[in-house]
């Protein structure tokens, strides 16, 4: 399907007025999302009238408007992530008999937005709504994994930001690194009991349009039940659900792990 150019203008501005911190001059906008200065102003004045932008004229700058939010409380109210992956989380118990869930990255923490229980499976903290520190869990280390190196700095800048459940898990920014690299290169990440003795995790993220990391996906399972090989099978599984996911967001597929 042909891009409609006018409407592609339109989104980036949006785009690149959400990711500042305050509102910016129209040179700015101008320069950085790489359109002639008229065209910037005539696309501003639209947004303006609508109520997407609002021109601050004593500062000569733009920034979000009334309309912008209420786009994102529209997103917030409708769920649409919870409702995007209910039923493929639901797939996934039943191709693997273990407890699935999603998450997101909220600061240095992990938000569980769904929880889908596998018959006779024993209930886990992983319930909606917890939080749990992200460094310790699958699915904080496989968002971690996903962003740049600057954000890990700023989530975690002194020792005192690296919390432990059991007597497991990193302690220091480098150990979180190597943490980081292995699950890039392994394609999916793991803890082993580092939340909840006996259980252990296997995560991948869910990257959107952008390649962002929104959330991940996770399965929990008894840690006696987890040799190498059911842990690369799981890998596969949830690799698979992360993929679904992102394609329903308009991602590319993300790796598949490693054999």
């Amino acid at each position: 399907m042909a891009v409609v150019p006018a409407a592609a203008q339109v989104l980036a501005i949006l785009r690149y007025l959400a990711r500042q911190p305050g509102p910016v001059p129209a040179a700015a906008i101008s320069r950085d999302v790489r359109l002639p200065r008229s065209t910037t102003y005539h696309l501003l004045d639209t947004l303006e009238r609508e109520g997407f932008v609002v021109h601050l004229p004593e500062e000569r700058r733009y920034g979000l408007g009334l309309s912008s939010y209420e786009l994102a409380s529209g997103y917030s109210r409708q769920a649409p992530l919870q409702r995007i992956a209910r039923v493929p989380l639901a797939d996934l118990v039943d191709r693997t008999g273990h407890n699935a869930h999603l998450a997101v990255l909220h600061g240095r923490e992990v938000i569980y937005l769904i929880e889908e229980r596998a018959p006779g499976r024993p209930s886990l903290v992983t319930d909606v709504g917890v939080r749990l520190p992200a460094h310790l869990t699958a699915s904080g280390r496989a968002i971690l994994a996903e962003v740049p190196a600057a954000q890990i700095r700023a989530l975690f800048p002194d020792p005192s930001a690296f919390v432990l459940r059991t007597e497991h898990g990193p302690t220091s920014i480098s150990a979180l690194r190597q943490l980081l690299v292995r699950t890039r290169r392994q394609g999916y990440a793991e803890e082993d009991e580092e939340v909840t003795a006996g259980f252990s995790s296997v995560a991948i993220a869910v990257l959107d349009h952008s390649r962002h990391p929104v959330a991940a996906v996770a399965v929990t399972v008894p840690s006696p039940d987890l040799d190498p090989e059911h842990r690369q099978a799981l890998a596969a599984q949830v690799s698979r659900t992360a993929r679904e996911l992102g394609r329903r967001l308009g991602a590319p597929s993300p790796a598949a792990p490693s054999p």
